[in-house]
């Protein structure tokens, strides 16, 4: 079965910043990969990409999580992916993380989409509109509050 899972982003959390929201995004990839999962990180366009390949470069090297834009390397050479849009997405990709502000769609080409709803009302309005595609396609859908998950932890 299909899923897509939606993380709430509650205001003045700390990921409701640009670096908390990086570190939280990171500590998914890495939580995916460490059980084998296929990433495709979706960014909004092509500087945003490579503003993400750069943020999982910096990262320390205990941390470090191999990855490559679409286009670069090896086809499906490292269990990370970035890029934009479904046009570079390999059949060989599990897992989408959506970080587009937009209305991309995955229905139908993924098991798992991994998607964000922000505090801006603006990009709530989108993701609402994201939530209802997934749902129609038949996924099974979950609703996450980031703040709730940190509580537990």
């Amino acid at each position: 079965m299909s899923i897509a899972t939606f993380y709430l982003i509650e205001p003045n959390s700390a990921v409701d910043s640009e670096l908390g929201f990086q570190q939280y995004v990171c500590y998914l990839i890495r939580h995916f990969t460490r059980q084998g999962a296929r990433i495709y990180l979706n960014t909004q366009d092509k500087p945003h990409a490579q503003l993400w390949d750069d943020v999982l470069f910096q990262l320390d090297n205990a941390d470090f999580i191999a990855h490559n834009l679409s286009g670069e390397g090896p086809v499906n050479g490292t269990q990370v992916e970035i890029g934009s849009g479904t046009t570079g997405l390999h059949r060989t990709r599990n897992i989408v993380i959506n970080l587009a502000e937009d209305d991309t769609n995955f229905a139908g080409i993924v098991s798992q989409v991994v998607d964000f709803v922000p505090c801006d009302e603006k990009a709530k309005h989108v993701a609402r509109e994201r939530y209802k595609i997934y749902r129609h396609a038949g996924y099974q859908m979950q609703t996450v509050s980031i703040a709730e998950l940190n509580k537990q932890n």
